[in-house]
C-alpha cells in the first residue's frame, strides 16, 4: 500500500518562510520522480516543483528563485524550502511520485498524498 504523507504546512506572514517534507512509504524502487504541487481556491492543481531520477529539479516561474525543493538522504524523502512567501502562494500544497521520468502532465502522477494547507496573509 503505497502512502505519501505531507507535513510542515502552516500560516505565515507574507515574506515568511516555510519547509514542507514528504515521506513515501510502500514503495521499494528508488527510480521516481517526485514532486509539489499545489492547488489554490478556484484554480486547479498546479506544478510547483519536482526532482528526476537523475536528481534534476525543476520548477514553475512563479515560485523559482524562491522554492527549493530536494530528495532527504533516504530516497523517499523529498522537501519543500519556501523562502519570501507571498499571499498568491496561498494552497493546498500536494506531494506527488510516478515512477520513472517526471511527466509533463500532472494526471500521469501515480501517486499523491492528502495534501498540507499554507497561508500567507
Amino acid at each position: 500500500h503505497v502512502q505519501l504523507v505531507e507535513s510542515g504546512g502552516g500560516s505565515v506572514q507574507m515574506g515568511g518562510s516555510l519547509r514542507l517534507s514528504c515521506v513515501v512509504s510502500g514503495i521499494a524502487d528508488s527510480r521516481y520522480c517526485m514532486g509539489w504541487f499545489r492547488r489554490a481556491p478556484g484554480k486547479e492543481r498546479e506544478k510547483v516543483a519536482n526532482v528526476d531520477i537523475e536528481g534534476r529539479s525543476r520548477y514553475s516561474d512563479s515560485v523559482k528563485g524562491r522554492f527549493t525543493v530536494s530528495r532527504g538522504s533516504a530516497w523517499n524523502t523529498l522537501s519543500l524550502e519556501m523562502t519570501s512567501l507571498k499571499p498568491e502562494d496561498t494552497a493546498t500544497y500536494y506531494c506527488g511520485a510516478v515512477q520513472a521520468y517526471c511527466p509533463y502532465k500532472l494526471r500521469d502522477y501515480t501517486y499523491w498524498g492528502q495534501g498540507t494547507q499554507v497561508t500567507v496573509s
